[in-house]
């Protein structure tokens, strides 16, 4: 981000708006400790760690504000409980897995494709104690197994390769049905920068599986959304405040989010339990 871009960022959060001057601190304190030390361990929600480089975009954004992404982050910190299976796809450095795993407990597939991002990955895993919870895939996922032209050297944006990306390596290609097998996923965030549709097409069987009830996705196209929908799912707007279901329209994120049964994810979210970050809770 930009320095204006930030600044906008950190004064319109929900978590910093009424007090932006505690998130303009932590990012002038972040610029400092940053570029007098590689790597910085942050303190985070209910005791969890995160290890953040410069240049990690949506990890500094939870250095800011405490969840950089407010309303997909606090969906998964209240949809998820102790036990359930997590599918976190795309999942960088770790934020998602860390909220999942590390604070709700919940068992987790952490799948990313690029090397140096996945050794960021374990090294969060590892800073939370978690081996026992988080399983690392480290492959690209889509329609089918083999592999693909992953893009290199663009830090936590890379992704599969088109003619015009620059440097690419090859990486493994799974389906999602292939690396879940027969698991019982219950809630699946999906970041894999436009290659979304393809990942669903791999996902028939995973999509059909009555346990899962919500997806959280990038990137929504009309094919992506008829497949969701022949599926059950339908999209809503998740309003972390209220804790409640909205129209999709009222979407405060980037993030589509499709749930199956409403009357189910909301008996699970309106009962979970507050996370505490500091001076706010979720």
């Amino acid at each position: 981000m930009k320095i204006l871009q930030i600044f906008r960022f950190i004064t319109g959060h929900p978590l910093t708006q009424k007090a932006p001057w505690r998130g303009l601190w932590r990012f002038l304190i972040w610029q400092i400790r940053s570029r007098s030390k590689k790597t910085v361990t942050f303190n985070w929600i209910e005791g969890t760690k995160l290890l953040v480089q410069n240049g990690m975009t949506g990890a500094t954004g939870n250095i800011y504000c405490g969840l950089h992404e407010y309303a997909d982050m606090s969906f998964i910190l209240h949809a998820l409980r102790e036990g359930d299976l997590f599918i976190d796809v795309g999942s960088n450095i770790g934020s998602y897995t860390i909220l999942a795993s590390g604070v709700c407990r919940a068992e987790t597939i952490a799948i990313e494709p690029d090397p140096d991002t996945a050794n960021h990955l374990r090294a969060n895993i590892a800073a939370n104690r978690l081996e026992d919870l988080v399983r690392v895939v480290e492959t690209a996922v889509g329609a089918e197994n083999g592999e693909i032209k992953f893009t290199m050297g663009q830090d936590t944006t890379n992704q599969v390769a088109t003619q015009d990306n620059g440097p690419v390596r090859t990486v493994p290609l799974a389906t999602l049905d292939h690396i879940i097998g027969n698991r019982n996923p219950v809630v699946i965030k999906m970041d894999v920068e436009g290659y979304e549709t393809e990942t669903l097409l791999g996902a028939a069987r995973t999509l059909a599986n009555p346990s899962l009830i919500a997806i959280e996705i990038e990137t929504a196209d009309p094919e992506g959304i008829r497949i969701l929908t022949h599926h059950g799912f339908r999209r809503v707007a998740y309003a972390p405040t209220t804790r409640s279901l909205e129209p999709s329209e009222l979407a405060e994120s980037s993030n589509a989010l499709f749930v199956r049964d409403e009357i189910d994810v909301l008996s699970r979210i309106q009962t979970a339990p507050t996370r505490k970050y500091r001076n706010v809770t979720v």
